[in-house]
């Protein structure tokens, strides 16, 4: 029985038990939630891992991307990105790859993976026929299906662009930039078809339902440019992300939806407001968002501070952005400082958000900081490694730092 249809059937299961417990919150708040489609919990009913909980009023998640390109593919270079991921805090992780043998990838992030995995299934039926034009309706409907099998706790399908939209398209500076929606896009126009991910939606969620796989509606049309933000473009898919969800939860499919993508500052709060409107408060997903376009190597910074105030207005569910988007794959390093970038805003929108224990490490590095106590400073930071570097490179043995020596505002009695 499915999660949605057991809260539905005022059962809670063990998962929603370990969620609450987690969380902080009643195991009666999370059923209510699953039912209501404000939460979902990402775990396939034969994935023996901790399930997380993502959703209202629960603490912000964080997802890291890895995944292998045709032009660099390492299984064991992935396998320590994951490695690395979960170590400094990501609470789930998908594998993007298109390059090299997708399926061992995948099986193998699989078996070493104890948080939920998501991936990309539209992928696998281009990779496996080799261009997008020749991929057949029913090829991404078998994508999906192995993917699930498989194993995967949830999938993006970017089941909300349309034909429609398309004309909308011509305005924009950026184009598509999602992969999933410019494939699409190029798949419609040859063909003279409309989406087959929206078109086969029922097929989707029967495999869906077979698996207890959650949902995670792609946002194919989402804005490369701050000023393609908040376009007709986006708006469009957002509607029909909306009507989708609906569907889905008559079939007691768990859902997330995903959202932008590059936004500037100032259209981030009316972004939140109106997918959770529109998507009836089911939770939100941002790639970011990116406040501006001219960081190319410190995106991993642009991407926090956007992510930080959509969290702090709703967003649900952050996707880290890496110092290396936009200019290659990311290398271990890179996914190191993305989660971390990532995990400092999913933090501090938790502690603005008033969320119960969020300031509790807070509080302790503080009065670590105030006793001088560098080892517990250390051990309470995201990355101790890293500030037990900084602390080593200093070469002074005394309490104080070189930043003030004899003059330390704490040794001023």
């Amino acid at each position: 029985m499915l999660q949605k249809e057991q809260a539905r059937n005022n059962i809670i299961t063990k998962e929603m038990e370990q969620v609450a417990e987690k969380e902080n919150v009643s195991s009666n708040f999370i059923k209510e939630s699953i039912v209501k489609g404000t939460i979902v919990i990402t775990k396939h009913n034969q994935r023996n891992i901790k399930p997380i909980g993502i959703g209202e009023n629960l603490k912000i998640k964080i997802n890291a991307n890895i995944g292998t390109s045709p032009l660099h593919c390492d299984l064991n270079e992935e396998l320590e990105k994951l490695k690395i991921a979960v170590k400094y805090g990501s609470d789930t992780v998908m594998d993007l790859s298109t390059g090299g043998n997708i399926d061992k990838i995948r099986q193998e992030i699989l078996k070493q993976c104890q948080v939920p995995i998501g991936t990309v299934p539209i992928y696998q039926a281009i990779v496996d026929k080799g261009d997008i034009l020749d991929v057949q309706e029913n090829d991404f409907i078998k994508a999906i299906e192995k993917h699930c099998k498989d194993g995967v706790d949830f999938i993006t399908v970017h089941c909300g662009v349309r034909q429609t939209a398309i004309p909308l398209l011509k305005s924009r500076i950026a184009g598509v930039v999602s992969r999933g929606g410019s494939f699409l896009v190029r798949w419609m126009n040859h063909h003279k078809k409309e989406n087959p991910l929206y078109e086969q939606f029922d097929e989707i969620l029967k495999i869906a339902r077979k698996y207890d796989v959650t949902l995670s509606l792609g946002d194919g049309l989402r804005p490369g440019s701050i000023k393609d933000a908040t376009d007709k473009a986006q708006l469009h898919e957002l509607n029909v992300l909306g009507e989708l969800t609906k569907r889905a939860w008559k079939q007691d499919v768990q859902v997330i939806v995903e959202g932008p993508g590059h936004v500037p500052l100032h259209e981030i709060e009316k972004n939140i407001k109106m997918q959770k409107q529109i998507c009836h408060n089911a939770p939100f997903y941002v790639l970011g968002p990116l406040v501006t376009d001219i960081a190319p190597g410190y995106d991993h910074i642009t991407g926090a501070i956007g992510g930080t105030l959509a969290a702090y207005y709703g967003a649900d569910f952050l996707c880290y952005v890496t110092p290396s988007e936009h200019l290659r794959l990311p290398s271990i390093e890179d996914v190191k400082e993305g989660v971390i970038a990532s995990k400092i805003a999913a933090h501090a929108a938790d502690i603005a958000r008033g969320i119960k224990g969020a300031d509790e490490r807070d509080i302790e590095l503080s009065k670590a900081r105030k006793d001088l106590d560098w080892e517990k400073q250390i051990k309470l930071s995201l990355d101790p490694e890293k500030a037990a570097s900084y602390r080593k490179s200093s070469k002074i043995n005394d309490k104080e730092c070189t930043m003030c020596g004899k003059y330390c505002v704490f040794e001023q009695k």
